[in-house]
């Protein structure tokens, strides 16, 4: 089983570092901490961090620094969080060798996708993303983003049901098929339990992609847009 990405969480200060852990732990990511720059420097030593995110609260002549010494193909990815600067001084860092510069403050959910981003330009497993109308469903981590900013977790019955109708697109599953693919989490799976999984699932995704073809079963018809 592949390891989970580890991410550095390096001189952000205290709130924003719990905030960032809490969202990224959820994401499945490994993340460490380093609230001053000493500690910053052990991390460094470590070949399993991947990814380094550094806050404003390290000089900015220091971040220059850590750039500076990360040239190497095999040293972690460099994402700086700074106040707005001057377009020179985000260029610099570009160029010292920083994978990406962004603007205080952050959100968790751009960092978030940056961060994928860069572990996917560098061959590491990145969340697998399925936008639906109203939400967007990070499978790896079981976790339905709706478009309102609320965010819910899905069981494992549910992430099983979810990729059975996903790898069938627009074909009808009968409730045999759902329960030979995707069982319920206890012994109760049949008939009318299958409905009733099913609006569960709908509601927690706010969709109307899957739907009930009375008599036969149930079919999940991608939104517009959807990939062929």
């Amino acid at each position: 089983m592949a390891r989970r990405p580890v991410v550095a969480l390096a001189c952000l200060g205290e709130e924003l570092t719990e905030t960032f852990t809490d969202y990224l732990e959820r994401r499945g990511y490994e993340v460490v901490q380093a609230a001053e720059e000493w500690e910053l420097r052990s991390l460094l030593a470590s070949p399993q961090v991947d990814v380094i995110v550094v806050g404003e609260n390290l000089p900015a002549a220091s971040a220059m620094g850590l750039l500076r010494r990360l040239q190497k193909d095999t040293d972690p990815c460099v994402m700086l969080l700074r106040p707005k600067t001057e377009l020179v001084e985000t260029v610099l860092a570009l160029e010292l060798g920083a994978a990406d510069v962004v603007d205080m403050p952050a959100d968790p959910r751009e960092v978030s996708a940056r961060i994928a981003g860069l572990l996917a330009r560098r061959g590491k497993p990145k969340p697998e993303l399925i936008s639906l109308e109203n939400s967007t469903v990070d499978i790896r981590s079981a976790l339905v983003m709706h478009n309102s900013g609320s965010e819910e977790q899905l069981s494992p019955g549910q992430v099983a049901l979810l990729r059975l109708f996903l790898s069938h697109p627009r074909k009808v599953l009968t409730r045999d098929d759902i329960i030979a693919a995707a069982p319920a989490e206890s012994s109760d799976a049949f008939d009318r339990s299958i409905d009733s999984r099913i609006v569960r699932l709908r509601r927690k995704l706010d969709t109307e992609s899957i739907v009930t073809i009375r008599g036969s079963g149930y079919r999940f018809d991608p939104p517009a847009g959807w990939p062929e």
